[in-house]
Order: C-alpha cells, then sequence, then structure tokens
C-alpha cells in the first residue's frame, strides 16, 4: 500500500502539486475559521439557578428557596454535583451535569423543573430563573461609564445607571455572541411613596389600601373596537404613571364625595433601589460599569471585535461628557498568547531549518523538508476546523517540528545519498533515473518509518480518553499533535517524494560540505568515547543508577500543580473585610486601597473594585467582599518591580497597612474559573458539613487557628 502511493505521488507529480495547493488553499481558510482563545475553557456543564429576594435573610433562603431548588434538581438525569451558595436576599444554586449532555438539554431539564419549583416556594420569596449561557471564559468585555471632569457636576449615579439600562444595555442586545449584559454599580432609578402613618390612621385607611390603589391605578387597558362611519376605532384606556404628579394625583378613596389621593398620605419623590453591590475605579469613588458576557461555544476573538465596534456606535449616543471606558479586554490576552505561539512556532521552524540545511549539506533537500512544518500546520488546522477544536496556547504549544519532519529528513538524506552515490560511479542521472531513486529511497525509509510513525500516535491516543477538566485541557493538545502528526504522514507518503524527484539535485563537487564535515568531526570525538563506555560498563550501568535514584528523591520533594500558571498579564485580587461590613464600608475601603496601589505603583493603568453583587448575580458576593482588578502597563514600563511575583509582593505590604482587611491575590480568569469549578475562589479550601450553624462557626473558627501561620497560606 505504501509502494503504490509512493509510486502514484511521483508518476504523478501535477496531481500531487493540485493536491498540494488545495491544501495550502484549504488550511488557509480554516485559519480564519478556528475559534482563537488563550487557553481551554475548563468549566464543566453547569446550570445556575438564580432566586433574589431582597428581603429575605439567609436561613429562610436557605429553607424556603435553596432547598426545595436543590431537591428539585437532584431528581435530573446524569447530574455529577449540585451545590448551592444562600446569602442574605440571594440564592445560587448551581446543578452541574455530565459533558455528553451538551449544552442545551440540561437547561430544558432545569427549566422543566423551575416550574414546579415556583409552585413549592412562598409567594413573594422570589422567583428562580436560570443564569445566562456562559462559561468560565465568558467575561470577554468590561467597561465602565466615567464622567469628564468638567461635566462631574452634571451627571449622578442614577443618571448613569440609567444610561447604562437604557441606552447601553438596550442597544448591545442581539449582538451575536453576547449572550447577557451584566450590570454593576451607580443606583437604579424608582419611584418612592413615604406613607405618613399618622396621616392614614387620622383619615382611617391601611398601608393596604395605598398599595391596591398605586396597583390599580398604574395600568393600560383594552376594549377592543367600535365601529363609527365604516371604521374601525380601536378603544384604548391609557392609565400607566408617567411623572411624579400622576402618582400624587391617585385616588385612593373617596369619602363624601372628597378624594383621597396619595399626596394627602404620603410624600412622592424619585429614589433608589437597595444596594447590594458597587463599583469604584482609580480611587476617585463610585463608578458605573457592565460586563460583556459570551455565548457558551462563541469565537471570543469575533465576539470582542464585534464587542467593540458596537461600543464606538453607542459611544455616539451617550450625552455629552459621559465615555465608555474601556477595562478589562480579553483581545489583549488572545493577542499576546498567540503572538507567543507563532513566535515560538516561527523561531522553533528556523532553526530546524538551519539545522537541516546544514546538516544535509543541500540547500534543496533542506528546503524541501523544511517545507512540510508549514503544510503539516496547515493540515492541522483543517482537521481542527472540522472537529471543532480551539487555538489557544495547549493546543498549538504541543506541536513538535523535530518529529514533524522526521519521515521527510530521511527520505530526502537518503535520495540525496543515492544520487551522490550514482554521480561517484560516474553514471548519468536523468529525469527517469531520479524518479527511481527517489522511489526507491522514500520505499526503503518509509516502510520502517511509518510505523515508528504510528507508534507515536498512539502513545497520545490515552490522553482522549480523559474526561472532564482533564480532557478539557489535555485532549485539544493531544488532537492537534496528531492532526499535524497525520499530515506529516500524509506528506511523507505523496509530497516529499514528488518533490525529491522533482527538485532534488547531486552535487556538483565530490568536495564535502560543511554539513559532512562537522558529522564527521563529531564521529571521530564519537567513537573513543564509546569504547572507553563498553569497557567500563558496570561503571556507567552504576552511574546510570545512582542518577535515577536522586531523580526520584528530588521528585518526591518537588512541588507540584495541576497545569502550569498562564501570566494574564494583569492582577486581581480580593478585598475582604470583617463579615457584615456594609456596602458603604466596603465602598470606603476599597477606594482607600485604590489610592495606594495608584499612588505607590506608577506600573498600574487602572484598578477597580467590584462589590457585591451585580444585576444578574452569578457570582454571589457578599457586600464586604470586593474583587479588585488592576490593569498594568506593558513590563517594559515597570519601574517599581522586575517582574510579577515581586510586583504583587510589594503591592501586599503596601496595602496591609489598612486594618481589618485581608487580601488574596490570583489572577483575572485563574479567579473566575476556581469560583464556577469548585464554588470557591481559592486554591484551597475546607468544608465543614453539620446540621448547628453556631457549632459549625466554631469549629470554622477553630480550623482557622489551626492552619494559622502554615508556610505557603496567606
Amino acid at each position: 500500500m505504501i509502494n503504490r502511493i509512493i509510486d502514484f505521488s511521483i508518476n504523478n507529480k501535477f496531481i500531487i502539486g493540485l493536491l498540494t495547493l488545495a491544501l495550502i488553499g484549504a488550511g488557509i481558510y480554516s485559519m480564519t475559521q478556528v475559534p482563537i482563545d488563550a487557553v481551554p475553557d475548563i468549566t464543566n456543564n453547569q446550570v445556575q439557578v438564580i432566586t433574589q429576594s431582597p428581603n429575605l435573610g439567609t436561613e429562610d433562603i436557605e429553607q424556603f428557596v435553596t432547598y426545595p431548588v436543590e431537591v428539585a434538581m437532584s431528581n435530573l438525569p446524569n447530574v455529577k454535583e449540585i451545590r448551592s451558595v444562600s446569602r442574605f436576599g440571594l440564592s445560587v444554586v448551581t446543578v452541574v451535569f455530565d459533558d455528553d449532555m451538551g449544552t442545551y438539554l440540561p437547561r430544558q431539564l432545569v427549566s422543566e423543573k423551575l416550574t414546579e419549583v415556583r409552585e413549592q416556594i412562598p409567594e413573594g420569596f422570589g422567583q428562580p430563573s436560570m443564569g445566562p449561557i456562559s462559561t468560565g471564559l465568558g467575561e470577554v468585555y468590561q467597561y465602565t461609564l466615567k464622567v469628564e471632569p468638567e461635566f462631574e457636576d452634571k451627571y449622578s449615579l442614577s443618571d448613569l445607571r440609567t444610561m447604562q439600562d437604557w441606552i447601553v444595555q438596550r442597544q448591545m442586545a442581539m449582538l451575536p455572541g453576547v449572550v447577557e449584559i451584566n450590570a454593576i454599580g451607580g443606583k437604579i432609578k424608582q419611584y418612592e411613596v413615604a406613607v405618613d402613618p399618622n396621616e392614614l390612621k387620622a383619615i382611617g385607611l391601611t398601608i393596604t389600601d395605598v398599595f391596591e390603589a398605586l396597583e390599580a391605578n398604574n395600568k393600560n387597558t383594552g376594549g377592543a373596537y367600535i365601529e363609527k362611519n365604516h371604521q374601525a376605532n380601536f378603544i384604548r384606556g391609557e392609565g400607566l404613571v408617567r411623572s411624579l404628579d400622576d402618582i400624587k394625583k391617585i385616588v385612593i378613596k373617596n369619602e363624601n364625595g372628597v378624594p383621597i389621593t396619595i399626596s394627602d398620605v404620603a410624600d412622592v419623590r424619585f429614589g433608589s433601589a437597595v444596594r447590594y453591590g458597587a463599583l469604584t475605579q482609580d480611587g476617585e469613588g463610585e463608578v458605573v460599569g457592565g460586563l460583556v458576557m459570551m455565548l457558551k461555544g462563541a469565537n471570543s476573538n469575533e465576539v470582542i471585535v464585534r464587542v467593540k465596534d458596537r461600543m464606538a456606535e453607542i459611544q455616539k449616543s451617550l450625552p455629552e461628557g459621559v465615555v465608555i471606558q474601556p477595562l478589562l479586554d480579553r483581545s489583549k490576552l488572545i493577542s499576546e498568547t498567540t503572538g507567543t505561539v507563532r513566535n515560538n512556532l516561527l523561531e522553533g521552524a528556523l532553526i530546524v531549518i538551519f539545522v537541516l540545511v546544514f546538516l544535509l549539506g543541500n540547500w534543496r533537500g533542506g528546503l524541501i523538508v523544511a517545507s512540510t512544518i508549514p503544510l503539516s500546520l496547515l493540515f492541522a488546522f483543517i482537521l481542527m476546523n472540522v472537529f471543532d477544536v480551539w487555538a489557544n496556547l495547549m493546543s498549538l504549544g504541543a506541536i513538535d517540528f523535530g518529529i514533524i519532519v522526521d519521515g521527510a529528513v530521511i527520505i530526502v538524506e537518503a535520495s540525496v545519498f543515492l544520487m551522490g552515490s550514482y554521480i561517484l560511479k560516474k553514471k548519468s542521472l536523468n529525469k527517469e533515473k531520479r524518479d527511481e531513486i527517489a522511489a526507491n529511497a522514500s520505499k526503503k525509509m518509509m516502510n520502517a518509518a511509518f510505523f515508528g510513525q504510528l507508534i507515536i500516535l498512539i502513545v497520545f491516543l490515552p490522553i482522549l480518553a480523559l474526561e472532564g477538566i482533564e480532557g478539557k485541557m489535555f485532549k485539544p493538545m493531544a488532537l492537534t499533535f496528531i492532526f499535524a502528526m497525520i499530515g506529516a504522514m500524509f506528506l511523507c507518503l505523496t509530497y516529499v517524494p514528488m518533490m525529491s524527484a522533482l527538485f532534488l539535485k547531486p552535487p556538483k563537487t565530490e568536495k564535502k560540505s560543511w554539513g559532512d564535515r562537522f558529522v564527521h568531526w563529531v564521529q571521530r570525538k564519537y567513537e573513543p568515547l564509546l569504547v572507553k563506555t563498553l569497557n567500563k560498563g558496570k561503571w556507567i550501568v552504576g552511574i546510570a543508577v545512582a542518577i535515577f535514584a536522586l531523580t526520584v528523591f528530588m521528585f518526591t520533594r518537588m512541588g507540584g500543580e495541576f497545569i502550569p500558571q498562564l501570566d494574564e498579564g494583569d492582577i486581581a485580587f480580593h478585598t475582604i473585610l470583617k463579615p457584615g461590613s456594609s456596602l458603604s464600608e466596603t465602598i470606603e475601603t476599597t477606594t482607600k486601597v485604590e489610592r495606594i496601589i495608584k499612588a505607590e505603583f506608577p506600573e498600574v493603568e487602572k484598578i477597580v473594585s467590584r462589590i457585591g453583587v451585580a444585576e444578574v448575580p452569578t457570582d454571589p458576593m457578599p457586600m464586604d467582599f470586593a474583587d479588585v482588578f488592576v490593569i498594568l502597563k506593558p513590563q517594559d514600563e515597570w519601574v517599581s518591580a522586575d517582574d510579577k511575583d515581586e510586583l504583587i509582593d510589594k503591592m501586599k505590604e503596601a496595602v496591609s497597612i489598612i486594618p481589618g482587611v485581608n487580601y488574596e491575590f490570583t489572577q483575572p480568569i485563574e479567579m473566575r474559573f476556581n469560583e464556577l469549578l469548585e464554588g470557591i475562589r481559592e486554591d484551597v479550601a475546607i468544608k465543614i458539613y453539620g446540621e448547628d450553624i453556631d457549632v459549625l462557626a466554631a469549629k470554622a473558627d477553630e480550623i482557622t487557628k489551626i492552619i494559622a501561620g502554615t508556610e505557603g497560606i496567606g
């Protein structure tokens, strides 16, 4: 089979040439279609059930909301894990399904169960709903609405939040790949009716009367239509409130023909909803922001481009003095990561090309071998596009050029050697003879090398059996390597023999090349060393065993981690106040932290603190907890530290002057992954199970004292 393919390739050079051009075209097209991201998305297949009930305490939330949801979801098929967070006014239940279930079937099953659950939850305790269809890598773009200095007195936090909800969020809707615009910060404008109890008592009304009057007088109604003069006149009753005066004039009841209105018993004014979250920036106080969440499975690079284009359009519709300021932009990390991979691949390819040309002593042969590198990559991109494998640091970083060119090297080297032998024998070398030499060399080498390449592929097959997080992390790496290796094998059977027969020429002189001289010099140095080694076999074996034992000993003392930590370029850290701290206290604290970091570290471009929960509370933080995002300038502009670890240590020392606050440093994506995968933000957590909340709290304090001071903690 192998011999027939090689013969066909050499005898039909035009067809193989066309197939090569087709490979190049399809590969370039696939490169533009393969989704790109910085790292693999390892988020498990989960559905969040969120219930907001602003007036309920934690125990009531757990008893009347969280527990019924958990029980209902536990009966669903292929559920791997259910975990929940119950806080004041908020319940978040995370249901984790098998990955084989896909994205939308689990949501359909959860939706059906929610219909039953809503009937079990008492009225007024909230309505459970599903969170957005997104993942740990879904937070692709964050922004803030800022007021220019000369307009600071013109717009309030309430005005900015209104712009976010009614201008920015609405214009971002229906953008392909965007599943949610999550607003945070500012104050949500609302109408307030402050009832005077004394007035109610004097008139003989109750608060229920006021509620019913407000509800009944804030509706539009319809009355079908009437025919008049051969035309249909549609009947519509307009009763929606449009101003404060409309509310003031609502009649509660008539007393002896005298209407009693809302204004008689209450003060009507503008106010703001109770807040459970806020956003501060650069030590200047509160701002309003938004978080763009990407649809699960969408191409993040394309989505970010669309978001930026739409943001530029939205900016034109905002009032004078209000600007949209980008905060976290995933495209920056993607471009840096892909740039690093691209440079490494290019540098590796150039090194391989140089070594090949130097050692083969034939620049034509070196270029033929080197050309298999980009062609194998293009072949890999075609299969990545077909099988929906994302291009990222793990997948593209798996490609090994040395293994890819192995087959091509031995074919070209054998062809060059045989052609040189014919010249030394003073034999003529015409086209037919070159074809014969290329065919013989290819057959001789590939009959052995082909099975060696298959063995390499088989080594990677067990990785494809990995499941869960491990599978999502390492399967793309294995698949990309396998795709590139299959491409290299295909090229060794077709492209390389054809090119060898077509372009390889024997040397014009019998003078040895630089590569030949180098190889002969290495052989002269190596042969005496080999003889000495064979004569002292026991010593060599003993040294090898000793080195192996030392290696095993050192390995047992080394630390380990699941994957190498990716430098995301920016810093994120948790600011943890004492439990029960108010929102205003947390805002004041984060503002102090921002001022310190902004003043002492010129490397910092922006710093933003996200306190509590956003409008859609996918991340259920309490009000005494804040996520601080530090956006850094390029590293060549740093002056306070040489590397990121040193910078983090100095930041820890700088903010430690604020009493009663704890900090945990991490990175933006890493922090979100920890939260979504295990329900915790830290690398290591201890869970305590029991029925008595007071006993659990006491045991938690005991554990804290025991592990305090452990090396590596904090």
